[in-house]
């Protein structure tokens, strides 16, 4: 292994971290039709799938870390919160609802319950709105910068 290579590329990663630059190449996506079920002829029956950069995937991986380290250091997150934590899933958020609800009938008390499906809310997420609330969270400058121009300039397809 190349050392001199990782520590070129951890000053690629950095520099587009301090002025928010991304490169274009790492938003190209190469996208792929996946064969979902039913008669492979029918082309309802295949998913579009994104083939990404390694580089900016690598890139996301670090802002991710960053974002999710500073937004639970400072309670940004509800202990409540299930979905896209670690440790946590949609198998935790059941056991503790259900031991919720299980304590509420032991004590007697009536119970509603009120699924909602947001299985695509990410798709509808303002990204402005997510903006701001992650600078009110104090994340910092550079980073705000960072995710602002790699969300609005959004991936570059090609077929």
């Amino acid at each position: 292994m190349n050392f001199s290579n990782i520590y070129d590329l951890s000053i690629i990663y950095q520099q587009s971290w301090l002025t928010g630059d991304v490169p274009v190449d790492w938003r190209l996506a190469n996208v792929t039709p996946v064969y979902k079920k039913g008669r492979k002829e029918d082309p309802g029956n295949y998913r579009p799938v994104s083939l990404t950069s390694i580089l900016g995937k690598l890139m996301e991986q670090i802002i991710l870390s960053a974002i999710t380290w500073h937004v639970e250091d400072n309670q940004g997150i509800k202990p409540s919160q299930h979905g896209f934590r670690k440790r946590r899933s949609c198998l935790t958020n059941l056991i503790s609802f259900y031991d919720q609800v299980t304590c509420l009938v032991d004590e007697g008390k009536a119970v509603d319950v009120v699924y909602l499906d947001f299985s695509k809310a990410f798709d509808t997420v303002s990204h402005s709105i997510l903006l701001e609330k992650l600078a009110a969270h104090g994340l910092d400058g550079c980073t705000l910068r960072w995710v602002k121009n790699w969300l609005m300039a959004g991936p570059k397809e090609w077929w």
